[in-house]
This record gives structure tokens, sequence and C-alpha cells, in this order.
């Protein structure tokens, strides 16, 4: 699997998530992009790596379900992160990047290995008031619709495939450097 300091850098943490397949498929989310550091908070009775719909959905993905942290609470979760990036579909959250600015941001922070955390909140209700004033920055996936948000492990994809991609094309851009 392709390696890149990106990856090093950031652990995904879902916060009460409460359904198993969007577990599953966050766990495959995450692994497609090479992403394999993921944690849960306070997961429901369902939303267990052992469920067997979120190891039906975590396919080619299981040693990322097998290898979850699961933490009683959001400060345990974040211990040893120098950054902590929450995600919101909320208004009125102020200092929000969108995930492209955000993959810029940690291509640095990557560089100066700074340890990332992306905390995802619940599928119903998002993250608290209380989680996201623990975060540093916060995180909006523009939309064009008048939906209220996207599927937990949408979302999960579309942050991990920005994060990935701006990686690649600093990769690439050094190359070319070094062969001028």
């Amino acid at each position: 699997m392709l390696e890149l300091p990106i990856h090093k850098s950031v652990r995904l943490i879902l916060v009460s998530p409460h359904y198993p397949e969007n577990l599953g498929a966050a766990c495959r989310a995450a692994k497609t992009m090479g992403f394999l550091k993921l944690g849960l908070v306070r997961p429901s009775r369902l939303a267990t790596p052992e469920h067997p719909m979120a190891v039906k959905m975590a396919v080619k993905s299981g040693d990322i379900l097998e290898g979850i942290e699961i933490f009683e609470n959001l400060d345990e979760a974040l211990v040893g992160s120098d950054i902590v990036v929450g995600t919101t579909a909320k208004k009125g959250v102020s200092g929000i990047v969108s995930p492209s600015k955000l993959a810029h941001r940690l291509l640095s922070w990557a560089v100066q290995k700074k340890k990332v955390t992306i905390v995802f909140g619940n599928e119903k209700t998002g993250l608290s008031k209380e989680d996201l004033a623990r975060c540093d920055l916060h995180l909006r996936i523009p939309i064009a619709a008048a939906q209220p948000s996207l599927n937990l492990a949408q979302a999960v994809q579309i942050i991990c495939y920005a994060l990935f991609n701006a990686a690649l094309e600093a990769r690439e851009s050094q190359a070319s450097a070094q062969e001028q």
C-alpha cells in the first residue's frame, strides 16, 4: 500500500456512531485512501467492530475494523493529538475550513510530524457543542442541496480523498522539481 507522510499524521475518530454499517463502510473508505488509524468514542451497542454488518461493510478492511481503539470519552481519544479537527454540518460554527484547505495545511503539519485527529460526529446529531469546543479547527464539506448532512461513511471518504489527493499532488510536484 502506498504510504505518504500524511498517512502517518492522521487519525480518524468517530464519536458515538449508531449504525454498524457506517462503521464498516468508514473503515473501507479510510483504507482505500491509505488511512489506517481509526478510533471510536462511546459507540452504540450496535456499532461495534465485531457486529456482522460492520464486518460485511468493511470489505477488505477487516484489519482496520479489528484494530479500532475504543474510548470512553473524547478527551481520552484526543490524548497525543497536536491538532484536532472537528467535522460539522451545523450552521453558525465559526472557523470553518473546507476539505481542500485543510488538506494543504495538513501537508505542512505532516512534514513537521504533527499528530492530527479528525473527529466525526454521530449520524443523527453530529458533534455536540462541547465536542466542537475541543477542536482547533472546524471542517465542513460544501454541499449544493439543502440536504442537512452526508452519510458518515461518505463524509469519511470525501475528507480522506481530499487529504490523499493533496498528498499525491505534493509528491508529484516534488518529483518534478527534483527532475529539473
